[in-house]
């Protein structure tokens, strides 16, 4: 299954990859494993979703959050590649969950990540992964996910 065909036919519009705001690059590669920065969720009109899960958003918000996550880290990566259709899997994934502190369905939130880079990539989108939560996120961001995928040439 090609993912730049599945992009389309999902008709998924990833934002402009972002850029570093500090001192860091978005993406680096290994051999063939690609090491992708934490990026939060950046919206096509460069807005970020912000606020607590479990205070300012609910666990649905901060799941919706995740998969916009996933888009910028999907423009990130087709930005850094040339194209999507050179992953042959996601390896690894941390995400990590702005929320409150009584919220404990951190996993449910990163499903968003996890179930877009399915809808992508198929069973080569399912990967390790970690979900935890953290007591603050950059500039108030809701969710933060790197990830590490393996590449093709």
């Amino acid at each position: 299954m090609s993912a730049e065909t599945r992009i389309a036919e999902l008709k998924l519009i990833l934002p402009p990859a972002p850029k570093p705001v500090a001192t860091y690059v978005p993406c680096v590669q290994v051999g063939h494993l690609v090491y992708v920065s934490g990026h939060g969720p950046l919206k096509p009109d460069k807005s970020l979703v912000c606020g607590r899960v479990g205070a300012d958003l609910t666990e649905a918000e901060g799941k919706e959050a995740a998969r916009v996550v996933g888009l910028a880290v999907l423009a990130s990566l087709r930005n850094y590649l040339g194209s999507l259709d050179r992953v042959t899997r996601l390896v690894k994934v941390l995400g990590m969950v702005n929320a409150a502190p009584d919220f404990q369905n951190h996993p449910a939130v990163i499903n968003g990540f996890s179930d877009l880079m399915v809808e992508v990539f198929g069973d080569s989108g399912k990967g390790a992964r970690s979900a935890v939560g953290m007591g603050s996120l950059p500039g108030n961001i809701a969710v933060e996910v790197e990830a590490i995928f393996e590449v093709r040439g």
